[in-house]
């Protein structure tokens, strides 16, 4: 369906109103976690883009909930939280999920774009880093450890710390240095561990997998990152 005719509004906070409600998809639906998964594209009756992330049986399991939850119940969980500890992530527009005797879950949510963000790796292929140079490269550097800090003191662990999965926003600023803003994305696998450690380990070192920085840059990154948390790290500088 065209983009174009998936206007809802938003007001509505029935699970069905949104169910119902079709647009552009941007992840097609996939099995996964035992059901099936997908994330489509709406736009509101007031302009602004929405993503909608369907999902039907697909759950996870932990000690409290051994039967299974809708996955998108911890990342609305999560999306609040980090909030609360001052990390960017989008606004939430609506989160719920039904389950009718003998019948897998139906989950929704419901999430605004961060406008004007794009993914560090699109940032770096448009040639963000040349166009601002150095030192704006540097504090948006700075901005990330500073803010995956603030989400491993409080013993947040982002679960899914690939590169794509973290958004930039470079904007200009009248008479002053651009202003450099960090977010981040996809808090599904998010949970509390129970040490601080071991969050900033898990994260920080898929990271490292997952992203094309080169032995400069994270060296940076990682110093920025232990001056913000307060303590070093083990296993952090490979």
């Amino acid at each position: 369906m065209a983009l174009q005719s998936a206007r809802v509004r938003i007001q509505s906070g029935h699970f069905d109103f949104w169910w119902q409600q079709r647009g552009e998809w941007v992840e097609a639906p996939n099995q996964r976690r035992g059901g099936e998964s997908g994330v489509m594209r709406l736009r509101a009756d007031d302009g602004r883009l929405l993503y909608a992330k369907r999902q039907v049986g697909h759950l996870y399991r932990s000690l409290r909930y051994p039967f299974g939850r809708p996955t998108v119940l911890r990342e609305r969980d999560a999306l609040k939280a980090f909030r609360r500890l001052g990390v960017t992530v989008p606004n939430l527009v609506y989160c719920g999920a039904q389950q009718e005797p003998d019948h897998d879950w139906r989950a929704l949510l419901v999430t605004e774009a961060l406008e004007g963000f794009v993914d560090i790796d699109a940032w770096y292929a448009a040639g963000g880093r040349e166009r601002h140079g150095e030192a704006v490269h540097q504090r948006l550097l700075q901005r990330l450890s500073e803010l995956l800090a603030r989400l491993h003191r409080a013993r947040w662990q982002h679960g899914c710390l690939y590169a794509k999965h973290v958004f930039v926003r470079v904007r200009e600023s009248e008479g002053g240095q651009p202003q450099v803003e960090v977010a981040l994305l996809d808090l599904e696998k998010s949970r509390r561990r129970l040490s601080r450690g071991r969050a900033a380990r898990h994260d920080l070192r898929q990271l490292r997998r997952h992203s094309s920085w080169n032995a400069a840059d994270w060296q940076q990154l990682i110093y920025g990152y232990q001056t913000a948390f307060g303590s070093a790290i083990k296993g952090l500088q490979s």
